[in-house]
């Protein structure tokens, strides 16, 4: 009975070595691959450029004033008044007027941006962190620029449009007759700066896609037809620069704003030198820094050569 045992216990015992020395031989041509192998990350040493507007689409569709010296500068709107022609007095004198001359004056402020980063933090970031400061700061200024126009073209008194309602060709030329009634010349320099929605609903119109009022085609990809491919959003339609801006206010609500204006209804004076930009490196505290500079401010030159136009933007926004 005892060697019974004894037998019974070596067997056992082989087999559970042999079974161990096939677990480790399977494991070795089948799994080890698997545990063991050190996976690697890889860093894209070029950075992708986050969604944000960078360039100003506005200031050229304004009066602009570059300032030599000083704090102010001052806009002059000059016109007769609405003075008619008359005929020659009884005394057979031709009645003298005065035009009407008025000073708009806008006092400037100095605005900055300044971005700082350690040689550390540089060295061990992913990307050139030197030109991402220079991007950005830059794209910072040039955003203020355009909220300060819009801030300013906010608060035209001229409106069309309500709350709820919906962005449409008779809309648009709702706005033109209150320009046109205000004896605003529809020349080349009308721009509709408007939320993105509303361009939406005017593209859907027939009256927007027809060739013949369309001068600059949204779509048309040439260097003699300009396109919106690597552009700024913008084209002309029946004589008006279209500009789709994504910071007009109440965006994505019902009470959206667009704003309809000719350029010599606001103004916007800058220093004659515009964006200073500085780069430059601290030794003693070892940090590189990015700093863009400018002296501006936005004024409303002319109340009656801006139409703020009134929607609803929740269809799409």
């Amino acid at each position: 009975m005892a060697r019974n045992k004894s037998l019974f216990s070596a067997i056992k015992t082989w087999l559970s070595i042999a079974f161990a020395v096939l677990l480790s031989r399977y494991a070795e041509r089948h799994l080890v691959f698997y545990v063991d192998t050190p996976y690697q990350t890889q860093y894209r040493d070029e950075f992708i450029a986050a969604f944000e507007a960078r360039a100003t689409l506005l200031r050229e569709t304004v009066t602009t004033e570059a300032v030599l010296k000083g704090n102010q500068a001052i806009f002059l709107v000059a016109g007769s008044g609405g003075a008619s022609a008359v005929t020659r007095g009884a005394n057979g004198l031709i009645p003298a007027r005065n035009d009407d001359n008025t000073q708009n004056t806008v006092t400037l402020r100095e605005w900055h941006d300044l971005v700082r980063k350690t040689g550390f933090n540089i060295f061990a970031s992913q990307g050139n962190q030197r030109q991402i400061m220079q991007m950005t700061s830059m794209a910072v200024m040039n955003r203020k620029i355009d909220d300060q126009i819009i801030t300013v073209l906010n608060t035209g008194t001229v409106t069309v449009g309500a709350a709820g309602a919906t962005p449409t060709v008779s809309l648009f030329q709702n706005g033109r007759v209150k320009l046109s009634n205000a004896s605003v010349p529809w020349d080349s320099n009308i721009t509709l700066t408007c939320q993105p929605s509303f361009l939406a609903f005017l593209e859907q119109a027939p009256e927007f896609a027809n060739a013949e009022y369309v001068e600059v085609r949204p779509y048309a990809g040439s260097d003699q037809n300009p396109s919106w491919r690597d552009r700024p959003m913008a084209y002309r339609w029946r004589n008006c620069l279209i500009i789709e801006h994504p910071s007009l206010p109440g965006k994505a609500t019902a009470s959206e704003k667009s704003f309809l204006y000719h350029k010599t209804a606001a103004g916007h004076a800058a220093n004659s030198g515009g964006i200073s930009t500085a780069v430059g490196y601290n030794d003693e505290q070892d940090y590189t820094y990015a700093r863009t500079s400018c002296f501006m401010e936005a004024l409303l030159l002319q109340n009656a050569g801006v139409v703020v136009i009134v929607t609803d933007g929740t269809v799409y926004g």
